[in-house]
């Protein structure tokens, strides 16, 4: 009865709006074509693949290809390197926006606050290979400012590129700027949201700017910033390909190579090993799943909030 009584009201709901149906369903079509169906594909993850003999005509492998990649020399490289940088991502990048947006809050000027969040949106917009152009053209130790500021100042530039312990604060540096106004975008939304009231009810109260900030403005941010958060520990696992490799050089490779470039690298370049890469790529989009799962839960029991 209880099945019944759902369908009818379903159905009455899809004759109600089936607008919104209608304006979700091109959505929902490019999610099933572009990230489902190639589920298809993870099979030869474990088979020996062969082009030629397509995906059901190559022969079955099993695990052969997982564990050829843990017994590999370069696997605990490229996982260390991996994590190291995207857990310094996370950590440097992720307060960033919060307090961005804290300051951009504090402003009632609107011209000024305007313009502010114009300027620190502009950079995400710039692609990513103009971004890594720009950003070895000011480093460079013989054309750019780098160069020309170290010569100026008296002592012999270095090729900072070629240092590959510089390579991971060069990247964080330059999402910080690059991305720190869009990532902040939803964090002044949910403030906009704060019932002026409470800010009146705060002064009236002989609460200053900082008690307003720590007893109403970050309790309103605490949601949002549990749901990206735990979005962001779900791919930590899945750093950008495009930037890292167009860092990348041989003299910067110890610690650049992450699993993305590795990946790209045996699985598109010089003779194609595609079960070998299609493993690789399935056991880290297996431990981002695990990792989302478990701080998921681990969320929901200390704070009450969570994805689901």
């Amino acid at each position: 009865m209880a099945v019944r009584k759902n369908k009818v009201s379903w159905k009455r709901d899809f004759q109600r709006n089936y607008q919104l149906y209608l304006l979700l369903l091109p959505a929902v079509l490019s999610m099933i074509l572009f990230n489902y169906l190639p589920m298809y594909g993870i099979q030869i993850a474990f088979k020996d693949f062969k082009p030629i003999k397509g995906i059901w005509g190559s022969e079955w492998a099993g695990l052969k290809w997982f564990r050829r990649f843990w017994e590999s020399y370069q696997c605990l490289d490229v996982i260390s390197n991996t994590l190291i940088l995207s857990i310094a991502l996370l950590v440097c990048t992720f307060p960033i926006p919060i307090l961005f947006a804290l300051l951009v809050n504090q402003y009632k000027n609107g011209i000024f606050r305007k313009t502010l969040q114009t300027v620190s949106y502009a950079p995400h917009f710039i692609s990513t290979v103009v971004m890594v152009g720009m950003i070895l053209m000011f480093l460079s130790p013989s054309s750019g400012l780098y160069g020309s500021l170290a010569k100026v100042a008296g002592f012999e530039p270095r090729n900072v590129m070629g240092d590959s312990a510089l390579f991971r604060p060069i990247y964080i540096l330059s999402e910080i700027w690059q991305q720190t106004g869009w990532d902040s975008i939803i964090y002044i939304a949910a403030l906009s949201a704060v019932d002026v009231d409470l800010y009146d009810a705060a002064r009236v109260d002989g609460a200053g700017r900082l008690k307003r900030i720590l007893h109403i403005d970050i309790p309103a941010l605490r949601d949002t910033a549990v749901v990206i958060l735990i979005l962001r520990i779900g791919n930590i696992m899945s750093l950008g390909f495009e930037k890292t490799y167009l860092l990348q050089n041989n003299l910067n490779l110890g610690t650049s190579e992450i699993i993305a470039t590795y990946v790209y690298k045996i699985g598109l370049t010089g003779t194609p090993q595609y079960s070998y890469s299609a493993a690789i790529g399935l056991l880290n989009s297996l431990v981002n799943l695990i990792l989302l799962i478990a701080f998921n839960k681990i969320s929901k029991r200390i704070s009450g909030s969570g994805l689901w």
